[in-house]
């Protein structure tokens, strides 16, 4: 095991056991949502994983030790410090183990550790991409680079509407990631279910998803898998008011000079705002939907193997 990766008892064991276990980010905790809302969602996404008969991994970095598996104390910790928590790309963990330091991780950092850990699937809300304008400005998220080389399954919501969802499939073709859409032939946009764009394959039970995953692993085939998951109907937020809250969210960006690791809190933050609250309620049900559809998935996985 690495000598900077701590695995929770409960999570030790249900690896030991081939017991089903999901990943869960801590971006979310300390960067995503608000206190009190960021533990009490992070506690009921771990439930609803443990109700669907598998075992919650949620993954930080605390103390500059990695960690597969974070006590409720710990995450009411991350809550609490907040924005105080350094959000943790691929580039900041030598920094950050070395200085004994606390990190939350992002989906890049989450399937890092999730994959030294032995930890197959990964829940989360959206994943990153290619930013609009990214042909000026190179802002690409580090997620797409991981998924390529890293051998973990990621459920998702699609990637955030914020982003050039075109230009991020491309990216991901090219890159060999499958993308494949859950009860979907379309790549969800995170609050709404459609974008207009087409995912490579249509995948309706969690049993295929296995399957399918199991596969690519047995054939050495390098990099994980993405699972686009709609955001369920009743939660998903209209095209034309999310647009628009887009739009202003980048130009206020844009006229502040917010660029980097600042630009998605900063839009996601501007977005819940401009729709009175509406999209932190709906991110929130995402979330929880990608950890019902993780937990049967990897059960299924534990099954087959």
């Amino acid at each position: 095991m690495n000598q900077y990766l701590s695995i929770s008892p409960q999570v030790q064991q249900a690896l030991q056991q081939g017991q089903p276990v999901v990943a869960l980010e801590s971006t979310i905790i300390s960067h995503g949502m608000p206190y009190p809302q960021n533990v009490q969602t992070a506690m009921r996404v771990e439930q609803t994983i443990r109700d669907n008969g598998a075992v919650p991994a949620t993954i930080a970095i605390i103390g500059g030790r990695l960690k597969a598996g974070c006590t409720a104390e710990e995450i009411e910790y991350l809550g609490r410090q907040g924005q105080a928590v350094t959000k943790a790309s691929r580039r900041d963990l030598p920094v950050l183990v070395a200085r004994g330091l606390d990190g939350a991780t992002t989906v890049t950092t989450t399937m890092i550790i999730a994959a030294m850990a032995g930890i197959k699937v990964f829940a989360t809300g959206g994943i990153g991409g290619v930013h609009r304008g990214a042909e000026t400005t190179m802002d690409i998220s580090a997620d797409l680079e991981e998924l390529a080389q890293t051998p973990v399954m990621v459920i998702c919501a699609g990637a955030k509407s914020i982003l050039d969802l075109g230009l991020t499939l491309e990216y991901l073709e090219t890159k060999g990631v499958p993308v494949i859409g859950y009860g979907t032939d379309e790549l969800p946009a995170f609050y709404t279910r459609t974008s207009g764009h087409k995912v490579d394959y249509r995948i309706d039970t969690p049993e295929e998803l296995a399957q399918a995953f199991i596969a690519k692993m047995a054939m050495g085939l390098k990099g994980g898998m993405l699972v686009t998951n709609p955001i369920p109907e009743q939660y998903s937020m209209p095209h034309d008011v999310i647009d628009r809250a887009i739009d202003q969210a980048i130009a206020e960006a844009t006229e502040q000079g917010i660029k980097g690791k600042q630009t998605t809190p900063f839009l996601l933050a501007r977005v819940k705002e401009l729709t009175g609250g509406d999209s932190l309620d709906a991110n929130i049900q995402l979330v929880l939907n990608n950890a019902r559809l993780a937990a049967l998935t990897a059960r299924a996985i534990a099954t087959l193997q």
